[in-house]
């Protein structure tokens, strides 16, 4: 492989990692915690779009375990996203045959 041919692979693997942000970022993953008592939907780009608490949690006395739930909650969501992501990325740098040491 000549460097040209690494060049022109690497722009095309640029233009496939910006259309790929795009596309994670349509991406929604839910977590929950406490057995679905709590849940969190997290899109792609990180950003905590709803959490949806089960009414039997919306005691007083509750608060700081509900408050906890949501954290693991929206830590369960982020680590599948994360998988989910990482997945996608080594689908794409497999894709383009890339030398060992160049992909994203």
């Amino acid at each position: 492989m000549d460097m040209r041919e690494i060049l022109e692979r690497a722009k095309a693997m640029q233009e496939k990692a910006g259309e790929m942000q795009r596309q994670m970022a349509l991406i929604e993953m839910e977590g929950q915690a406490g057995g679905g008592m709590v849940r969190v939907l997290l899109t792609g780009n990180s950003v905590l779009k709803r959490v949806t608490i089960d009414s039997s949690l919306l005691k007083a006395e509750d608060r700081e375990i509900v408050e906890d739930l949501i954290v693991a909650a929206h830590g369960d969501a982020k680590t599948k996203l994360e998988r989910r992501i990482a997945e996608e990325m080594k689908q794409l740098t497999g894709s383009l045959g890339l030398p060992p040491g160049l992909g994203l």
